[in-house]
């Protein structure tokens, strides 16, 4: 199964072409503070590409965050997603992502999740959009106490954005991934400000849950970030 869906995420890109794409994409650096497995102020990185052409839209995103005090490493997480779209009318699309998420404090140390499924965009005005998804998939996870778990997964997940004027904007992402082992829920709230052309000030409080972590892990993290962003 894990086989079928990335050959479906990679052939999507060599069907669709790249003639007449249209690319943008945006890149951020900040201050980090975290909470529950791994308690720091740390530093983030992240970075996200976009291409789209006829009724293809691909994304690309990578996330990095670390801390260090005087003797060790206090915070280190990875994380690698790519989502395609294929548009179906005006309003309905279908899609399919992969996401890699490494975290040395996390009860997960890896966990990799592939999904395709149907979205639907709910609204579409200058202000405001708002998608929703439904999906299903297969999710590969390793724990911290060196067990693994191999299971099916069905996906809900909603993306919601306000623009309050030109330069500034609110957004939520919500995403519920539910297995037989696991159920991993993320939330991630975010004000953009524009400074001054491309640059812009993005506040953001992330929330991230695991149903079932090994003993002595905390199933909940909480990422707040204050971050520069450069987007072209």
């Amino acid at each position: 199964m894990r086989r079928s869906l990335l050959s479906m995420l990679i052939g999507s890109v060599l069907l669709g072409g790249t003639a007449n794409a249209e690319f943008s994409g945006k890149v951020s650096f900040g201050y980090l503070g975290t909470s529950g497995n791994a308690e720091s102020t740390s530093v983030n990185a992240g970075s996200s590409l976009n291409w789209a052409y006829t009724k293809w839209d691909h994304t690309l995103d990578l996330q990095a965050l670390g801390a260090q005090d005087d003797v060790d490493t206090t915070a280190e997480a990875y994380i690698a997603q790519w989502k395609s779209d294929y548009a179906i009318n005006e309003r309905s699309y279908l899609f399919g992502l992969a996401r890699y998420e490494k975290d040395k404090f996390s009860g997960y140390d890896q966990q990799l999740t592939q999904a395709v499924g149907y979205g639907r965009n709910l609204i579409d005005t200058e202000s405001t959009s708002w998608d929703m998804e439904l999906g299903a998939g297969a999710r590969q996870s390793d724990l911290r106490d060196e067990t693994t778990e191999s299971e099916t997964i069905v996906r809900f997940g909603t993306d919601y954005a306000y623009r309050f004027t030109e330069t500034n904007e609110f957004t939520a992402n919500f995403s519920v991934e539910s297995g037989e082992a696991n159920t991993l829920a993320q939330t991630t709230l975010a004000i953009k400000a524009r400074l001054v052309g491309d640059l812009a000030l993005v506040a953001s409080y992330r929330v991230r849950y695991n149903s079932d972590v090994p003993v002595g892990n905390e199933e909940t993290d909480t990422f707040t970030a204050i971050s520069l962003e450069y987007a072209f």
